[in-house]
């Protein structure tokens, strides 16, 4: 009973990287939508594991390590892929220009930065009731949420049709993993109503986004996130 215990949040947390491997091979074949269920699956999992622990009172360093290796590959892996697969149709060429490599290796920037997020993340003990940098699951949201909003309904058309500002976006995207920029962590440190008015702007605001704009609205809440965040950097500690 006592394996089962210390180990129930760790099996969550391989069904997470389960899932991210899974779906990192979908989007390699172009099946984006079976790639989104992986995802949401991945963002669950990924809760709950951390809720199990906490609850089973089963912390350890190893659900700690495996946590930010299954993250790797469902957060980190998988966004980065995605950005490969958005620049894949440019081939070499650049405003003219034949470049010796394809610019689709060039999303792959994500992945790394991803990497250094969670190793960074790992050893900083002051993020424990806010996140220092966009946290590697938001991003994911937001660079396959644009991915995802393109595919089905052509959204966004205007932007991912243009290498330089998925260039850009590559390199803001990978920059902000790693930014001082204070981000808002849905943990409570006190239950009092002034304590929580950044999460309760982040809540409704997240809400009322996805019931107006339904798909597009995905990618939409991440940059609301990162805009709420910043307003509210003061009261983040």
């Amino acid at each position: 009973m006592n394996f089962i215990k210390n180990n129930l949040a760790n099996a969550i947390t391989l069904g997470n990287l389960f899932s991210g491997c899974v779906g990192a091979v979908h989007l390699i074949l172009g099946d984006y939508q079976t790639t989104a269920i992986c995802i949401i699956l991945s963002l669950v999992l990924d809760f709950f594991d951390g809720f199990v622990a906490r609850a089973l009172k089963a912390n350890s360093n190893l659900g700690t390590q495996l946590d930010s290796l299954a993250d790797m590959v469902s957060f980190g892996f998988i966004p980065g892929l995605t950005m490969f697969k958005m620049l894949e149709p440019f081939g070499n060429e650049l405003f003219g220009l034949q470049l010796p490599f394809e610019i689709k290796y060039f999303g792959f920037l994500i992945t790394l930065f991803s990497c250094l997020r969670l190793a960074i993340f790992n050893l900083d003990e002051e993020q424990k009731y806010y996140f220092k940098g966009l946290n590697t699951p938001s991003n994911t949201i937001l660079v396959f949420g644009l991915f995802y909003a393109f595919k089905e309904i052509q959204s966004f058309s205007f932007l991912l049709e243009n290498v330089l500002f998925l260039l850009i976006f590559t390199v803001i995207s990978s920059w902000i993993l790693i930014s001082p920029i204070k981000m808002i962590a849905m943990k409570f440190k006190s239950m009092k109503l002034q304590d929580n008015y950044p999460k309760l702007t982040l809540l409704i605001g997240s809400i009322l986004i996805l019931a107006i704009f339904k798909i597009v609205g995905i990618p939409m809440v991440i940059l609301y996130y990162i805009f709420i965040s910043i307003i509210f950097q003061k009261q983040l500690n």
